[in-house]
């Protein structure tokens, strides 16, 4: 009897193993991310999850995006974002793992799950592909997707992507182009330095926050977004001028506090 036991657990203990390689190399050539290179997505995963949670709620509100490609979106908002969400981009390989230590000592200390310290690029892989949960199961999926992207798609188009399917609002707002007309009445490439550094603030909550408003938080991580901006010859105060390539890494600054509650972007 006992045999038939350890018979009966070491077959589900290798059935599990079996399943979950088999998992997690399907991640590896499911969805087909090599067509990104050229064609634009469609509604993100993220925005079907934004859908049911409104239809759930009651709520009338629609996904509001107009696609528009890197060279219409003003360099201001590009250096702005990168430096309040993900200022090692250029340089890392799609994680930062000093981020993520930082993150993980922070959740062990508060005794919460929330594995912060994500980048761009996992991000943009939650935004396309998955759900805001943060099981292990899921975690694994934007690992894999992570580091696939990173090698099948430049830089600039991660960078294109994320900016047009990003959440920016608590109304169906995604996408820096109808942030842009939505907060400041102009297309994105017309954004000034001010108008970036408040959009990229809220980007860490933008259901909560508002780039208009004048909640503390929004004024204090706009303003040190700013301030690094300036350090860094991006803006010249009295000409507002903008220099240097949005393509050239910077020397990392120390990471920017962000809310505690940052979803996925």
């Amino acid at each position: 009897m006992k045999k038939k036991k350890k018979s009966f657990f070491k077959k589900i203990i290798c059935f599990s193993v079996i399943a979950l390689v088999g998992f997690i190399a399907f991640q590896f050539v499911y969805p087909d991310i090599a067509k990104l290179k050229k064609k634009n997505p469609g509604k993100t995963a993220f925005m079907e999850y934004r859908e049911r949670e409104w239809e759930r709620e009651g709520k009338k509100y629609k996904v509001n995006q107009k696609w528009v490609p890197y060279s219409a979106i003003s360099p201001y908002l590009v250096k702005a974002v990168l430096i309040g969400e993900d200022d090692k981009f250029w340089s890392h390989e799609g994680f930062d793992y000093e981020a993520m230590q930082k993150a993980i000592e922070k959740d062990i200390k508060a005794k919460k799950f929330k594995l912060g310290g994500s980048t761009i690029s996992q991000q943009l892989a939650k935004n396309l592909y998955l759900s805001p949960s943060k099981n292990p199961v899921r975690k694994i999926r934007e690992a894999v997707l992570t580091w696939r992207m990173e090698r099948t798609l430049s830089k600039k188009r991660l960078l294109e992507l994320y900016l047009n399917v990003a959440e920016w609002g608590d109304r169906g707002i995604f996408g820096i182009e109808a942030a842009s007309r939505n907060y400041y009445g102009k297309p994105a490439s017309a954004l000034g330095p001010e108008e970036a550094t408040r959009l990229a603030s809220v980007l860490p909550n933008p259901r909560k926050f508002n780039p208009l408003g004048s909640q503390k938080y929004v004024v204090n991580r706009s303003n040190l977004i700013y301030n690094i901006m300036v350090k860094r010859g991006i803006v010249v105060p009295e000409y507002e001028e903008i220099s240097g390539d949005t393509e050239t890494p910077e020397e990392p600054l120390q990471p920017l506090p962000i809310e505690e509650t940052k979803p996925a972007q």
